[in-house]
């Protein structure tokens, strides 16, 4: 099973880039700052996003689940890699039924791979 959920803000306004398949594809990181753990920052990728997250502003705190890839490409250099979350939602945290939807759901398919 391939399940994340990153809670965070946003450390820059996400950007659209067309791809050559025509598909839009939604970038941008999410900064986590823990308390116990040095502060991360979780590159995010989301293929054909809505125009309301494209909106979301540096700064805004969001919740992210989807599953993490690691991709492969060519550099200059010979081959690159980077490891990435592919988000299938976005919400703003500030939206607290719709993230505690979010959760119940990613907890029930976990309950039910377990099953």
């Amino acid at each position: 099973m391939n399940i994340v959920i990153v809670r965070g803000v946003l450390s820059r306004p996400p950007e659209l880039r067309e791809l050559p398949s025509g598909d839009r594809l939604g970038q941008f990181e999410v900064t986590v700052r823990d308390a116990d753990r040095p502060t991360a920052s979780v590159p995010v990728a989301w293929f054909d996003p809505p125009e309301r997250v494209l909106a979301l502003a540096s700064g805004a705190e969001v919740v992210v689940t989807g599953e993490v890839r690691r991709r492969f490409f060519r550099t200059p250099a010979g081959t690159g890699s980077r490891t990435e979350v592919v988000a299938s939602q976005v919400i703003p945290a500030s939206h607290r039924k719709r993230v505690r939807a979010a959760y119940e759901a990613v907890a029930a398919a976990v309950a039910a791979d377990d099953g």
